[in-house]
C-alpha cells in the first residue's frame, strides 16, 4: 500500500467511520429538510421561490415594468443568496409561472416556459420574466422591518426568512416536495375560500372543522377537473392526510350520428403527451375497444381538447369507464399537508395551518405599525426642532451667520435641542421661513400626533389588528379571487374517516419526557396471583410514566400545557404503539413552543356527564370552566 501523503506540520485526527458517516447524513438530512424542499407554513414559499421573489423584488421587475431576461433574475439570485445549480433556480423560477402548475402565478413569462403537454420550457437566455400583481402583495412591507432579516450565505448580503405574504400562499398555490424521510404534497386551493376560512377562523377562534369546511369546500386545481366525495378531502382537513380522488371532464357527444368522447380538462399535474400516447397504446392493443379514431385538437384558443371518434356499435359510457380504469383520466391526489413551523417539519390539519397563519400576519401587522409609530415619532421630532427655529428665526440666524463651524452645537444649547434637530435646522432651506410654509409645518405636525395616537392605539388593542388584518384579507379577497374551477362531486358510497376506525377502550400514557402512546385495553389482561407483571412501556432510566388513562378511539384528549394553551386531538389521532414501545415524542404531535410541556391530559367523551373542569395554578388562583368551552 503506497504511503499517505504528508504535509509539514500536519495534524492526522483520528474519527469512527460509523459516527462520521452518521453525523454527516443527519446534517445533510435536515439541511434538505429546512432549506430546500419543504415549505414555510407561513408563506408557503420554500427557499428557492423566496429568494427569487425577493431578488425579482430588489432589481424592480413588478408588473408595471417591463419584462427583463430570465437569465437576469436567475444569476442574480445565484450570487446574492442561492449559490447552487442554474438549472435548479431556471426550473423554481418556470414553475411560478405556469399557470396549470399554480392556482395563482407569481411570476408572469414572457416567452415558452413548457406546455401542458409536457414540452420542456426554452432555455433562459430566451425567455423572459416579472413579477405578477398577486406576487407584489408576498412582499408587502417588508421594507418596514416586518420580518427578520438573516445573512446570505457569505455574510455580504442581508436576506428575509420569510416573506410577510398578504394571502395564505401555502393553501392556494400548494406545494409539492421530496425531503430526506420525508415529504409534502399540499394541493392548491381556491383565494376567495381559503381568504374565507381565514376570516371565520379570525372571527370565531373556536370554529371547528366543519365551520371551515362551509367556506374551503376542498382542493381547487388549475387544471379543473372533478373531485369525487368529500371523505379523503376532510380526512386530509382533519388530520393533515388523506387521498382525493381527481376525475378528468370527459362528455360524451353526439353530432349527425356520430358519437365522440371530448375530453377537455385533465387532473392536476398530469401531462398530456404521455397521457395520450398511453391511450393510443390502448386502443391499438386493443385493451380499450370501440375507439376509432383519437385526435389532439389543444390549442391556446379552445384550451385542452382530446377527441375520441367512437365505432357505431361502440357503448360511449363503458368506453368512457374504461379509459377512467385503464389510464390516468382518474387518480387519486394523496394529500399530505407537511410544512416547517418554528423550522421544524410537523403534519398540519386545516385548523392549525390556518391559526400559524393569522399569527403570521398579526405579527406583521404589529411589526408593521411599531415601524410606523417610530418613524413618525422621528418626524415629529424634526418637524418641532424646525418649528422653534421659524418661531426664532432671527436669532438662529444670527446664531448661524456669527458661526465658524459650531453652528449645530450653538443651536442645541441655546433652544435645548437634540443633536438631530440641531442637524435640520442648520440643513433647513431658506424656503421653509415662508408663512405659507410655516403653516403646513404646524399642519403636519398635528397630522402626526393623531397618526401617533392611532399607531398607540392599534398596538394596546389585539381587536384593532384583528380588524386591520380582517379588511386587509378582503379587499385582497375581492381583488384576486375567481371562480372555482375544479367540480366537487358527491359520492353516495363514501365513507367517512371515523367510520373506518374501530371504537375501542385504549389505555393512553404519557411520561415525564413527553413521550404519549396508545395501546388496546385487552394488553393489559388480567393475570394470575403471583404474577410478576409484563413490559407496558420501555422508558429511559430518567424517564417515568407521568398519566395514564383509559379513553376510546373517538373520544376527545384535552391536552393542557404549561403555558396556559390547550390543544385538542381525537383519541385516534394518537400513535398505536407496541407493548415495548416507548411511543411518539408530543413534538411531533402538537406545535409545542421552546420549553413548554403538557401538564394535564384529559379525555373528554362525547356523551360526557361532568360538566366542569377545575383549574388550581401554581399561585393558588383557582377556577372552574364549563366542559363546553372546550367543544371546539
Amino acid at each position: 500500500m503506497a504511503d499517505l501523503v504528508s504535509f509539514e506540520n500536519q495534524k492526522i485526527i483520528p474519527v469512527d467511520l460509523e459516527r462520521e458517516v452518521k453525523k454527516s447524513f443527519i446534517d445533510y438530512s435536515m439541511s434538505v429538510i429546512t432549506s430546500r424542499a419543504l415549505p414555510d407554513v407561513r408563506d408557503g414559499l420554500k427557499p428557492v421561490h423566496r429568494r427569487i421573489l425577493y431578488t425579482m423584488w430588489e432589481e424592480n421587475l413588478t408588473p408595471d415594468k417591463p419584462f427583463r431576461k430570465a437569465a437576469t433574475a436567475v444569476g442574480d439570485v445565484l450570487g446574492r443568496y442561492h449559490p447552487h445549480g442554474d438549472a435548479s433556480v431556471y426550473d423554481a423560477l418556470v414553475r411560478l409561472a405556469q399557470i396549470f402548475s399554480l392556482r395563482h402565478t407569481l411570476v408572469d413569462g414572457h416567452g415558452n416556459f413548457g406546455t401542458i403537454h409536457g414540452d420542456p420550457p426554452a432555455a433562459y437566455r430566451y425567455t423572459e420574466a416579472r413579477m405578477s400583481k398577486i406576487a407584489m402583495e408576498m412582499l408587502a412591507d417588508i421594507d418596514k422591518e416586518t420580518v427578520d432579516m438573516t445573512p446570505n450565505y457569505d455574510n455580504t448580503r442581508k436576506e428575509p426568512s420569510v416573506l410577510p405574504s398578504r394571502f395564505p400562499n401555502l393553501l392556494v398555490n400548494g406545494s409539492t416536495g421530496i425531503a430526506v424521510g420525508m415529504a409534502t404534497n399540499i394541493p392548491p386551493h381556491n383565494l376567495g375560500e381559503v381568504i374565507g376560512a381565514a376570516v371565520c377562523l379570525l372571527d370565531n377562534p373556536e370554529a371547528d372543522l366543519s365551520d371551515l369546511m362551509e367556506h374551503i369546500h376542498g382542493p381547487d386545481f388549475p387544471t379543473g377537473a372533478f373531485i369525487f366525495g368529500r371523505s379523503g378531502i376532510r380526512a386530509a382537513y382533519a388530520t393533515g392526510r388523506g387521498r382525493v380522488l381527481v376525475r378528468a371532464k370527459a362528455e360524451i357527444v353526439e353530432n349527425k350520428g356520430k358519437t365522440s368522447i371530448i375530453v377537455t380538462e385533465i387532473p392536476y399535474m398530469l401531462k398530456l403527451d404521455p397521457l395520450i400516447e398511453k391511450i393510443g397504446h390502448l386502443i391499438r392493443d386493443k385493451v380499450i375497444e370501440g375507439v376509432s379514431a383519437l385526435r389532439d385538437e389543444t390549442s391556446d384558443r379552445v384550451g385542452i381538447r382530446v377527441v375520441l371518434d367512437l365505432k357505431r356499435d361502440a357503448n360511449a359510457q363503458v368506453v368512457l369507464n374504461n379509459l377512467y380504469k385503464q389510464t390516468e383520466l382518474q387518480n387519486t391526489f394523496a394529500i399530505n399537508m407537511l410544512a416547517l413551523v418554528n423550522g421544524q417539519p410537523m403534519t398540519l390539519n386545516l385548523h392549525s395551518l390556518l391559526d400559524h397563519y393569522l399569527t403570521h400576519q398579526k405579527e406583521i401587522i404589529t411589526r408593521r405599525t411599531q415601524y410606523e409609530l417610530r418613524k413618525a415619532r422621528e418626524r415629529v421630532h424634526i418637524l418641532e426642532g424646525l418649528k422653534i427655529a421659524c418661531d426664532n428665526i432671527d436669532e438662529v440666524i444670527r446664531i448661524i451667520r456669527s458661526s465658524y463651524n459650531d453652528a449645530k452645537q450653538r443651536l442645541m444649547e441655546r433652544f435645548n435641542l437634540s443633536e438631530i434637530q440641531g442637524q435640520a435646522i442648520v440643513d433647513m432651506r431658506l424656503g421653509r421661513l415662508q408663512g405659507l410654509e410655516i403653516e403646513k409645518l404646524q399642519s403636519e405636525i398635528d397630522e402626526l400626533y393623531l397618526k401617533i395616537t392611532d399607531f398607540e392605539d392599534i398596538l394596546a388593542k389585539p381587536e384593532r389588528v384583528a380588524s386591520i388584518l380582517r379588511e386587509d384579507l378582503v379587499a385582497l379577497s375581492d381583488k384576486f379571487a375567481n371562480k372555482r374551477r375544479t367540480e366537487i362531486i358527491e359520492n353516495e358510497d363514501e365513507i367517512d374517516i371515523e367510520d373506518l376506525i374501530d371504537r375501542e377502550d385504549c389505555v393512553f400514557t404519557l411520561t415525564h419526557l413527553g413521550y404519549v402512546k396508545r395501546q388496546p385495553q385487552s394488553v393489559y389482561k388480567s393475570q394470575r396471583r403471583g404474577g410478576r407483571g409484563i413490559a407496558a412501556q420501555t422508558i429511559r432510566d430518567e424517564d417515568f410514566i407521568e398519566e395514564l388513562f383509559i379513553a376510546s378511539t373517538h373520544d376527545d384528549v384535552l391536552f393542557f400545557t404549561s403555558k396556559g394553551r390547550l390543544f385538542k386531538k381525537r383519541g385516534y389521532n394518537v400513535p398505536e404503539a407496541s407493548r415495548t414501545a416507548k411511543g411518539v415524542n408530543l413534538i411531533n404531535l402538537l406545535p409545542l413552543e421552546p420549553g413548554e410541556k403538557v401538564t394535564a391530559t384529559i379525555p373528554v367523551s362525547d356523551d360526557e356527564e361532568f360538566s366542569c373542569l377545575f383549574f388550581v395554578t401554581k399561585a393558588g388562583t383557582v377556577k372552574r370552566v364549563s366542559i363546553d368551552k372546550f367543544a371546539n
